[in-house]
This record gives structure tokens, C-alpha cells and sequence, in this order.
């Protein structure tokens, strides 16, 4: 590598850094274990991952309860609830919000399944799902799905609340019948 070659790799993480982007994302990948959590529900109750072995989890992570992209999204999965339900998946919504928050943001928008706090944020570090806006940080928008066995079955991005409960269905429906 010549000293430009260098100096410009160096340059480009270097911003990568500064812009709290980093080279490896730190998510986990698809055929590795899931990591393991121990949350408090919007029902005030403890639930672990472990609770949900043998099920297809979709856990998904959001900036903050009562903002427009959130509640577009929560309520694309809560009018996909009986298909999720049918494919024996469950929906697991997680952020930094307190459970309280959780609380009533589900009795307002009508949402039937379960949204985990991560007031520290640490589960959303381990699934590389972290970001800051005006220095807090905030779950950023990843979606995992995880088999029954507890095993990363697919991996969504910074996704697009929109369309995203379809987009989740399809990959779902394609993983089973694998």
C-alpha cells in the first residue's frame, strides 16, 4: 500500500468516525446464536429471548414511542398481528423509551404486542443498533428475525417504517419454507 493509498484509508475512517459511523457495524450475523436479553414490557413484566424459544421473533428497533415514522410502523405490525400470529412468530418492539412510556404509547395507538425497554440502551449496542440524535442515544431502525432454535435468520437495515411489516412477512414466509 502505497502512503496515499494509506493516508486516504486513514482519512476515510477518520470521518467515519467523527460521523459515530463505524467500520463494523457490530450487528450480529445471520447463522450466529442471538443475543441474549433480560427487558422490562409495556406491562411492567421481565420477559428474556429464552421466553420465546421454539417461535420466530421479530425484533425490531426504533428511534422513540409517539413520533410519525415509529407509530407508521407499529401500526403496520399491529394490523399484521393474525399473520405474524399464524406463522407462529412473535413481535418484539424495542427502545430506549421506559416502560411507562411503552405503557401508553401502546393503549394510545391500540398496539397488542409487546414493546421492551432498553433505557440504558445496552441491547441495542449488542445488536449494533444504536445511534445519536442531539446527543441521546436512541435505538436506530434494524429489524431482526430469529429462528426457534435462537439463531439470526435475517437481517433488515435502517429500514423504511412504510412498507417494512410486508417486507418482514415476505422473508419470513421465504425462511420457512426452507
Amino acid at each position: 500500500m502505497t502512503k496515499y493509498a494509506f493516508l486516504l484509508v486513514f482519512a476515510i475512517i477518520a470521518v467515519l468516525a467523527c460521523n459515530g459511523v463505524s467500520a463494523t457495524n457490530g450487528m450480529p450475523e445471520v447463522g450466529t446464536v442471538a443475543p441474549a436479553f433480560n427487558l422490562t414490557t409495556n406491562e411492567g413484566k421481565q420477559v428474556s429471548l429464552g421466553d420465546f424459544k421454539g417461535k420466530w421473533v421479530v425484533l425490531y428497533f426504533y428511534p422513540k414511542d409517539f413520533t410519525s415514522g415509529c407509530t407508521l410502523e407499529a401500526h403496520n405490525f399491529q394490523r399484521d398481528l393474525a399473520k405474524y400470529e399464524a406463522a407462529n412468530a412473535v413481535i418484539l418492539g424495542v427502545s430506549v423509551d421506559t416502560a411507562e412510556s411503552h405503557k401508553d404509547f401502546c393503549a394510545k395507538e391500540g398496539l397488542n404486542f409487546k414493546l421492551l425497554s432498553d433505557s440504558d440502551a445496552k441491547v441495542s449496542d449488542q445488536y449494533g443498533s444504536t445511534m445519536e440524535y442531539n446527543g441521546a442515544k436512541l435505538s436506530a431502525r434494524n429489524t431482526f428475525i430469529i429462528d426457534p432454535h435462537g439463531k439470526i435468520a435475517k437481517v433488515f437495515e435502517k429500514v423504511k417504517p412504510a412498507g417494512h411489516s410486508d417486507e418482514v412477512l415476505a422473508a419470513l414466509a421465504s425462511l420457512q419454507k426452507q
